[in-house]
């Protein structure tokens, strides 16, 4: 009997996989796979490394690790226990990697081995590793917003006050970093060389709540995904000056650009991805909606083979609240919607991978 909540799940996602191929929007992209892969915890980000061919998927809670799959495969090739960590990813030229859990965990890359524990204030959350100069940002909603490691050694560089909520970053690599301000609908400016804010770029007229950042380096343009407005805010990197905004879905939690096909994809939790085509620097459409499992609110880039990836799982109904309101129906809730959070479905959660 131990074994019946997987088999619910895999008849759910083989039943929601069918679905979803039916209900797509015309267009290049799919939903090409969806991997069960069980296990316990709550999720947050997922990153890939295409230079080892790896894919890190963080789980949070008492059982707390991160797995580690094949990019091409999925098949499990490694894991880090003992991490209760929103994300990591790894530095392919000094072969460390690190995780944003409290204290923040450095890895052995290759190995995935701990190499150790680094205290460092505020909650991490959200990181960046910048392979210009081979720093790794720590993200916090609380002070200080914005932590510096060497990615040699794990050692502490510096903190940024950003004056607010950091959640994503991005980098130029050429010595610029920037971050979203969530809750000030901003855009912070940091110089890589001298660890400090040298800008930032109000996008309050179009957009706020900006969780996802994405920059098209080579024309220096930068997407931020903002759930509030459902709307993605396109503007220099230059100097800030809104370029466009375009419709999105419900729940944005992450944006990526892939400068291949001049392609940004934003993941929503309402169960949709949008693709936005960068036309010219000055010309942005909204190409296609793909839609998805719900509470797919993050993603990634596999850069080799343009393919993106994604992590969800099935939920059960949501509890009644303090005030006896009755349980929502059942089913997987957008991850988006505050309040009392639905159970998860025992083995249910999984990868998805979206592609032409």
């Amino acid at each position: 009997m131990a074994a019946k909540p997987l088999v619910l799940a895999t008849l759910a996602v083989l039943l929601g996989f069918a679905g979803l191929a039916a209900a797509q929007e015309s267009g290049p992209y799919k939903v090409l796979k969806i991997q069960l892969v069980g296990g316990d915890g709550g999720f947050d980000y997922v990153t890939a490394d295409p230079d080892s061919r790896s894919l890190f998927v963080a789980r949070s809670g008492p059982e707390g690790h991160i797995g580690v799959y094949n990019l091409d495969t999925l098949a499990p090739i490694g894991d880090i226990p003992g991490i209760s960590s929103h994300g990591g990813s790894v530095d392919t030229a000094t072969g460390h990697g690190f995780a944003t859990s409290k204290p923040v965990t450095m890895f052995d890359a290759h190995t995935f081995a701990i190499i150790k524990k680094i205290d460092v204030g505020g909650n991490p959350d959200g990181y960046l590793n910048d392979p210009y100069n081979h720093h790794f940002y720590v993200l916090s909603h609380a002070q200080p917003n914005v932590t510096i490691l060497d990615d040699k050694d794990g050692s502490i560089l510096g903190t940024v006050d950003i004056g607010g909520a950091s959640e994503e970053a991005a980098t130029d690599g050429r010595g610029r970093i920037y971050v979203d301000i969530e809750d000030k609908a901003a855009i912070a400016v940091i110089d890589a060389d001298t660890m400090k804010m040298v800008g930032r770029y109000d996008v309050s007229s179009k957009g706020s709540e900006c969780a996802g950042l994405a920059i098209d380096a080579k024309n220096n343009i930068l997407f931020a995904s903002c759930r509030a407005d459902k709307n993605m805010v396109i503007l220099s990197a230059a100097d800030g000056h809104i370029l466009a905004d375009l419709p999105i879905g419900v729940g944005s939690d992450g944006v990526v650009f892939n400068p291949e096909t001049m392609e940004a994809f934003t993941s929503q939790g309402d169960g949709t991805l949008t693709v936005i085509k960068e036309d010219s620097p000055t010309s942005f459409s909204v190409e296609q909606t793909v839609y998805t499992p719900e509470r797919a609110k993050t993603l990634t880039l596999d850069r080799k083979t343009g393919r993106i990836f994604s992590i969800t799982a099935e939920y059960g109904p949501t509890p009644a609240d303090a005030s006896g309101t009755a349980a929502a129906p059942a089913g997987p809730a957008p991850g988006f919607r505050r309040g009392p959070r639905p159970p998860m479905i025992p083995g249910s959660f999984q990868i998805l991978v979206i592609g032409k």
